[in-house]
């Protein structure tokens, strides 16, 4: 119990004052060390360069990467274009527009951030014009942009699958179906806010028009398509599918869609290399705290504090997925993965749950608090670019997050509807 306080007040009481979760992290560690008699500077290092020096976490910059030559290459807004020709002209027809485009961006970037901050700067001004109400136009569009995460490729899968050491390639494939769950429960949300609000359809768009929005996105469409299909037959791995996505974004952006320049490639590899390094110096803080968590037998010490719930796993994963939603409201995606992670991957295996569906829920709970105040990453990205007021999104975003949690509950509940088209896919 010791150990536990000392992990759980180090971190937290860091992050209290104000010092940003990496030196929380690595303080931490060096906290667990002095306790348990074991400090060493070297050791100290080693590991914190051990963090990022991993083949697998190579999939990082280069997701991030065709993040960005995505949304400055013209193939986020084209994926937008096409969803708005073909069902912009039903009632609310703009939310449906971004819950398309959710899905289909989500299946390209894996990054909540960037696909929600490409969505609001299009869709949100055409949602004004139209009239929509502003706190629910804000909400749904911060509720689509956490589908990237869930979608392949997803960079937290990928940093969840190093910290966890669970196959990156089965979380990729168990997070297709329910991604698109996801936006079938949006679907249904906005459906009733459309009708509730009586809001306004755009003009319908003539067919030789819904073609050609088809042929101008064909290369966006084809992303999705190589690097599934490339997971799915065994052709890359994880890692180099993000290679494979940075290079096709690259090569669309610049020499098919010619919206990249070569002044604005700086641009997007600054953006990017900058991104990068916040994330990898997470990586390798948290590796500090999860060596000590490990020599301290942490999660052994937590297997016996909750032997009484273990021999059920449902009840056990509606506990861990509370426990983990409340750390989602007060913390971002990443560090939640790399604190929590090597913590609860080995109570569900004791517990005997299934890895890859511990992982898929794990990330499922943390997206759901990207749009959770008081934290809200994603929430904050919605105002930020709309410079509307937190409490307007927040409010806006409620009956999705309803929409959100009821879905996580029928995954506990039926962990099929993760695992079955996850056999069926590999």
């Amino acid at each position: 119990m010791v150990v536990t306080f000392i992990f759980l007040a180090v971190l937290i009481g860091g992050m209290v004052i104000g010092m940003p979760i990496a030196q929380s992290l690595v303080l931490t560690g060096v906290a667990l060390m002095w306790h348990l008699d074991f400090f060493d500077s070297q050791l100290l290092a080693q590991n914190l360069q051990a963090g990022f020096d991993n083949f697998p976490l190579l999939a990082v910059p280069f997701f991030i990467l065709a993040g960005e030559l995505m949304n400055a290459g013209g193939l986020s807004r084209r994926i937008i274009d096409l969803a708005r020709a073909f069902v912009g002209h039903i009632r609310g027809g703009l939310g449906y527009v971004a819950i398309g485009a959710a899905v289909l961006l989500a299946s390209m970037s894996g990054s909540a951030i960037a696909d929600t901050a490409a969505l609001a700067t299009i869709l949100l001004p055409m949602m004004r014009q139209q009239n929509y109400p502003p706190s629910y136009s804000a909400g749904l569009l911060a509720s689509g942009g956490i589908i990237a995460p869930i979608i392949p490729p997803s960079m937290p899968f990928v940093i969840y699958g190093v910290t966890t050491n669970t196959s990156i390639s089965k979380l990729f494939l168990a997070g297709v179906f329910p991604g698109l769950m996801m936006g079938f429960f949006l679907v249904f949300a906005w459906w009733w806010i459309a009708r509730s609000h009586q809001l306004e359809a755009m003009e319908r768009v003539a067919w030789p028009q819904r073609l050609r929005a088809l042929l101008h996105s064909f290369w966006a469409l084809m992303m999705p398509v190589i690097i599934l299909g490339g997971l799915r037959g065994g052709i890359f791995t994880p890692t180099e599918a993000a290679v494979v996505a940075a290079v096709y974004a690259f090569l669309v952006s610049m020499f098919v869609y010619r919206e990249l320049t070569w002044k604005g490639v700086y641009g997007v590899f600054l953006a990017a290399s900058k991104t990068t390094a916040v994330v990898m110096f997470l990586c390798g803080a948290a590796t500090v705290t999860a060596y000590m968590i490990t020599l301290a037998d942490l999660p052994n010490m937590l297997a016996d504090s909750f032997s009484g719930v273990m021999h059920n796993p449902v009840t056990f994963m509606a506990l861990m997925m509370l426990f983990l939603l409340v750390v989602g409201t007060a913390m971002d995606l990443t560090p939640t993965i790399l604190i929590f992670g090597p913590v609860c991957a080995p109570l569900a295996v004791k517990a005997g749950i299934d890895p890859v569906y511990f992982g898929f829920m794990f990330i499922y709970v943390g997206c759901i608090g990207l749009i959770t105040p008081p934290v809200g990453t994603v929430q904050n990205v919605v105002a930020g670019v709309g410079r509307m007021r937190m409490e307007t999104v927040i409010k806006g975003t409620s009956p999705f997050l309803i929409a959100y949690v009821m879905l996580a509950v029928l995954f506990v509940v039926f962990p099929a509807l993760v695992t079955a088209p996850l056999r069926w896919m590999h």
